[in-house]
């Protein structure tokens, strides 16, 4: 009788736990109709059904508080990858971490197919140095699977003190088993912008990332191969997916002198809009774009807003799909939850982390693709046939010359 009692104290505190999670969630933002709230609180008397059943039939006494994180868990990562529940214990551990000095691997992540999800590594890095490579997948890390983990408790799993190390599970293409690597945390450098004058006076330049002050190092190159002779422009922003929206923007800038770059804009956030200032324009060249499913963030802001205000030809693979605003939200319990509360958007009102950037002149890199796009049910990959070795033809790159000797100056 006292396991009886117990059982329903415990389920009675999860079922108030999760309404008070769902009125978060669905309550707390305004402008929602009572109709929204009525078919939430409906899902919630199912839940309810459930964690009944659950509790009285299920082959064994069920551990509630499990069932309780991995149904919040659940709830908050059907929205987006940056959206996460953290219980009491995370919360408290990533604010722990927060106030450290940090040192990092150097790469994107985020979580796709379940599984942290390795979006770009960022060159000279420590996951560059460990051999680390774009579209890895971490099926665990320090033993815990990150299928259990949200992006948050990834993303902090990862950071640490300079000179520590990190033990990560790695599920590759090309791979039939898991690979166990180290990763010695570092203070991680962003490379500078690149350029060079190609034939046929083409400039090139590249770009890593577009962090702090990334805007700058790019008009400096573009005037740099203007005199030098340049007549047309390559931006490579491939695996570029560090950085923050406004420099993305301010790249944008670079090249346009009217029309929207982009635009913010959430249930509780007015929109934001983000136009071209003619003053900031430095340069008329024709331009290409070249991206990849690397390429996210504000470097698919830069290649949004080009490609929409017919400003440059895009060219490559589709993008990743990020461009949101997350909100950390205190829960009474001691947890948090983290939810995006604003998207980034397109010229033409696409919402940058749904639909990414479609190139107008598609080229596949055949290393891009491990998984099938947008199935989170399916299991890390196997083994498939070797990728292009590093040294192979660029044919993205010379695709993009191509186009761009098409196009009159």
């Amino acid at each position: 009788m006292k396991i009886r009692m117990s059982m329903k104290t415990k389920a009675a505190v999860l079922v108030s736990s999760f309404a008070v999670l769902l009125f978060v969630v669905v309550g707390s933002f305004g402008g929602v109709h009572a109709s929204s709230n009525d078919g939430a609180y409906r899902q919630m008397q199912v839940y309810s059904e459930v964690l009944s059943r659950v509790q009285s039939e299920y082959v064994v006494d069920p551990n509630i508080a499990a069932v309780t994180d991995g149904a919040l868990h659940g709830l908050v990562e059907s929205l987006d990858a940056d959206s996460s529940y953290l219980t009491p214990a995370a919360y408290k551990t990533l604010k722990a971490h927060k106030a450290e000095g940090k040192g990092d691997i150097g790469a994107t992540i985020s979580k796709r197919f379940g599984y942290a999800d390795i979006v770009s590594v960022i060159p000279g890095s420590p996951a560059d140095k460990a051999g680390i490579e774009d579209t890895d997948i971490f099926e665990s890390i320090e033993g815990q699977s990150t299928r259990d983990m949200s992006l948050a408790e990834i993303r902090d799993a990862l950071q640490g003190a300079p000179g520590t190390t990190v033990n990560v599970s790695v599920v590759r293409a090309r791979r039939a088993e898991p690979e166990k690597m180290t990763i010695t945390r570092d203070v991680v450098a962003i490379p500078a912008v690149s350029d060079k004058l190609m034939e046929d006076g083409v400039g090139y330049v590249k770009v890593d990332a577009l962090t702090k002050g990334k805007a700058q190092e790019v008009a400096a190159k573009i005037k740099s191969l203007e005199k030098s002779g340049a007549k047309k422009l390559v931006l490579d922003l491939r695996n570029a997916s560090e950085g923050d929206e406004t420099e993305g923007v301010a790249v944008a800038n670079l090249f346009l002198n009217h029309g929207t770059i982009t635009y913010l804009q959430g249930q509780k956030v007015p929109r934001q809009a983000f136009n071209a200032d003619p003053a900031k324009a430095i340069t008329s060249l024709p331009v290409a774009v070249l991206v990849n499913k690397g390429t996210a963030g504000a470097a698919e802001i830069v290649a949004a807003a080009l490609l929409e205000n017919a400003r440059a030809d895009v060219v490559g693979d589709k993008t990743f799909g990020e461009g949101s605003v997350q909100k950390t939200i205190d829960l009474p319990d001691g947890g948090a939850l983290i939810l995006s509360v604003a998207k980034y958007y397109s010229p033409s009102g696409k919402a940058i982390q749904d639909v990414a950037v479609t190139p107008n002149v598609l080229v596949a890199d055949d290393t891009d693709n491990i998984m099938p796009d947008d199935d989170d049910s399916q299991p890390p990959p196997e083994a498939e046939p070797e990728a292009k070795p590093k040294n192979a033809p660029d044919d993205q790159l010379h695709k993009a010359i191509e186009v761009l000797k098409s196009r009159s100056s």
